[in-house]
């Protein structure tokens, strides 16, 4: 069935569209769309567009479409925009293949790629979709390093994500023992689902008395038997049925709750009917610790007064809201004596930056005769963070032998309740990440960025070599799982920046000085420390060149000019070194107070150069300084970096210039400058090396050649002031005050009919 898509925001439900012969399933179709975003081409995370998708549970089927519309009519070229698609938390990628930090494990996510010259667009289904929030990323093919100028025109895509999905509504559920009979068609499976509750060990679902009808094979079922959804980095559990039935099992389910059940007919033209029944065993159930909850407030308020000595004033007492108890790991006593379950205390210390602590100290006791368990309830505020769990040994009271360690198993949804060294750390439907510590290793770090949004299980127990461990048959160990917002805040050479998709945040870091990688570890492109070092010194000497500029504007009695250029040179020297990306950076002030005096003085000083070019009256000249510095002013507080604020106040100032020179021309019927020496010497040298400066700004630099491209944009913008400045006004002494200039204070006093004048008249030429 086609479906209409329609631009903006849009959920639409519509009436049953499907309904069963056998009257089992009703199926409804919903809708959702996002605003069309522009892509930008990757240089680190920030440049990807993220999107977030809810599908609800009982979806049978979601489909995608994704549309690409070039922004301007000219010709860019082909270009493909990757498409990363993943479930539960925004997708981890590496367009560049960096080298991710130590211990730092990542699956990778599905990717599409779509070709786009001026409009394309793809679809992308998936069938049994597993339930919750779904996260599209789209980026352009990575960064060429060019520096392209806000305002200039430039070739722009636009990336719109589209959802539709079909949900039953009436889903039949598996009860526990209880036999369902149900039929199944090529085209219509038979849909089920069941709930799994916690301290489940396993779970069985099975199919029986299959029968497709008369016939020589109809007690062959030809029937496929799915447990689970599609999260297309882990699929559903798959048996082929034959003959007249067959069974599906799954050790270590996901806990607390509900597993799809499809049941599909590979019978053309048949329909099969079956009766099925699902089963599921609990190892180990915990004991009753009834209802009163004094025990679990005296240990709340011990773990709160050991902190006191720890934190500061601030967070010595924890509220009730950033304190949460994990509800499947209460204070309890062993379970049933094959697992201790220890509480963990649930903190939310700020933005991607939560605390797990075990309420009763940060040493965990692990035996050899059963696993201890720990229980981390990941949100979704919380999975654009990174995940990071430190192990570890305290070999403070105990020897641990070379041949003994404590496995360590940091599973989703299920716990791994039986550890050694050969059971593999992973639940029935998702995978695991193990570790493990001895007295050779005794500590043991994991990190995961993009956690995904469940509950995190931790599993830890002794194991030996040999079935006696000796006097060390219980160790202590301190896990410490918290969350942060990047790795190892993104080291010396990068920067931790929280990013927003409309409510969702996540963050990434932006690296620098040639640093690349998820965490800004990958040193393979780095630049040196002369490198660096010789960078700061271009981008700061080149800023004396403004020297002469200011001699020849004092010499010629510019004074208010040379202050402007003074004002330039010393502010745009320190921005600069200010703003190297690697560790040659000195700041006199705040980095956004520098940038802004840099933009406003370097615009400033085009603006009175070619105002002073145009030997308008000192009035009119002084006004439209100061109206152009405060309107320049102003633009630059709007967006400083937009192309238009330089463009502006040029163009307006040679308006004004031309428009003089011009008017000066009619008037004495000779061009104006009149002196040809004046045109060939000053003037079109200035224009020249304004004009290279400017088409260098715009066009040439780019991250590689930054340091140089814009040191010598400062060089030519200074050479050109000195050629540009107009020679010295006949009517100025030093000091720029005009010989016309007199100060006088006179007055005329009326006595008896008459009026005397006097005058006190001071004359500074």
């Amino acid at each position: 069935m086609e479906v209409c898509f329609l631009r903006g925001l849009l959920f639409v439900v519509l009436a049953a569209v499907t309904l069963g012969d056998d009257g089992q399933v009703t199926f409804v179709s919903e809708l959702s769309s996002k605003p069309a975003q522009k892509l930008s081409k990757y240089g680190w995370y920030g440049n990807v567009r993220l999107q977030r998708f809810h599908i609800p549970e009982e979806t049978a089927i979601a489909r995608w479409l994704f549309s690409v519309t070039k922004g301007h009519n000219f010709n860019c070229g082909q270009h493909n925009v990757t498409i990363h698609i993943r479930w539960g938390a925004p997708p981890v990628i590496n367009p560049k293949g960096s080298v991710f930090p130590n211990a730092t494990l990542w699956v990778p996510s599905l990717s599409l790629t779509l070709p786009v010259t001026s409009h394309s667009s793809t679809t992308f289904n998936l069938s049994n979709p597993a339930p919750g929030d779904w996260y599209i990323a789209a980026h352009l093919p990575e960064d060429d390093g060019r520096i392209e100028q806000k305002g200039f025109p430039s070739c722009s895509y636009f990336f719109q994500p589209q959802l539709s999905i079909r949900r039953a509504v009436d889903t039949p559920i598996l009860q526990q023992g209880t036999v369902l009979q149900q039929t199944a068609t090529p085209d219509r499976p038979a849909r089920l689902k069941l709930y799994v509750p916690e301290f489940a060990s396993s779970l069985s679902v099975s199919v029986a008395d299959c029968s497709s009808g008369e016939g020589a094979d109809s007690g062959n079922c030809s029937l496929v038997l799915r447990l689970g959804s599609s999260s297309l980095q882990q699929g559903a559990v798959t048996v082929n049925c034959s003959g007249i039935g067959c069974s599906a099992t799954l050790s270590n389910s996901p806990w607390d709750t509900w597993l799809r059940v499809v049941v599909e007919s590979s019978q053309d033209n048949r329909t099969v009917t079956f009766s099925i029944v699902s089963n599921y065993t609990v190892g180990c159930k915990p004991q009753s610790v009834g209802l009163k909850a004094d025990d679990d407030i005296n240990k709340l308020r011990g773990n709160s007064s050991g902190n006191t000595n720890s934190t500061s004033a601030g967070n010595s007492s924890l509220g009730t809201d950033a304190v949460a108890f994990n509800e499947s790991a209460s204070l309890l006593t062993p379970m049933s004596a094959c697992v201790w379950s220890i509480p963990v205390l649930y903190e939310e210390v700020d933005v991607l930056s939560l605390r797990f602590t075990p309420v009763n100290g940060p040493n965990v006791s692990v035996t050899n005769t059963h696993p201890t368990l720990l229980t981390y309830p990941l949100y979704t505020q919380a999975t654009g963070g990174t995940l990071n769990l430190q192990l570890t040994l305290n070999t403070t009271n105990v020897n641990l032998g070379n041949s003994s360690s404590v496995v360590a198993c940091l599973t989703q949804w299920a716990p791994v309740l039986e550890l050694n060294r050969s059971q593999p750390c992973r639940t029935g439907l998702f995978g695991g990440y193990g570790v493990h510590v001895n007295a050779s290793a005794p500590k043991a770090v994991v990190r995961l960025p993009f956690p995904q949004s469940t509950t995190w299980y931790l599993t830890l127990q002794l194991t030996c070599n040999s079935s006696d461990c000796g006097n060390a048959s219980v160790v202590s160990v301190v896990p410490e799982v918290f969350v942060s917002a990047c790795v190892e805040d993104c080291g010396t050479y990068g920067e931790c920046r929280l990013l927003r998709s409309y409510s969702y945040l996540y963050s990434a870091c932006v690296c620098k000085a040639g640093w690349s990688g998820w965490g800004c570890t990958d040193d393979s492109t780095a630049q040196s420390y002369s490198h660096q070092l010789t960078a700061s010194l271009l981008l700061t000497i080149s800023n004396l060149f403004f020297l002469p500029a200011i001699v020849v504007a004092v010499k010629r009695c510019y004074i208010t000019e040379a202050s402007v250029y003074l004002f330039t040179m010393f502010f745009s020297t320190f921005y600069h070194a200010c703003d190297q990306p690697g560790v040659a950076v000195l700041c006199i002030m705040d980095y956004d107070t520098l940038q802004y005096c840099d933009f406003l003085g370097s615009v400033c000083s085009i603006w009175v150069t070619i105002l002073c070019m145009a030997r308008i009256r000192d009035t009119f000249k002084y006004t439209l300084f100061i109206l152009g510095a405060l309107l320049i002013a102003m633009s630059m507080q709007l967006d400083r970096k937009g192309l238009w604020n330089l463009l502006g106040p040029i163009l307006c100032a040679l308006l004004i210039m031309v428009a003089t020179w011009v008017y000066r021309g009619v008037r004495r019927r000779h061009c104006y400058p009149p002196s040809w020496k004046r045109w060939v010497l000053y003037l079109m040298p200035g224009a020249l090396c304004a004009l290279i400066g400017v088409c260098l700004y715009i066009f040439a630099e780019t991250e590689d050649n930054y340091y140089y491209i814009h040191s010598l944009w400062h060089v030519l913008v200074a050479t050109c002031v000195v050629f540009l400045l107009p020679p010295k006004e006949k009517d100025r002494e030093a000091l720029g005050w005009s010989r016309g200039w007199k100060w006088s204070l006179s007055w005329r006093p009326r006595v008896c009919g008459r009026t005397y004048s006097h005058a006190l008249r001071v004359d500074w030429g």
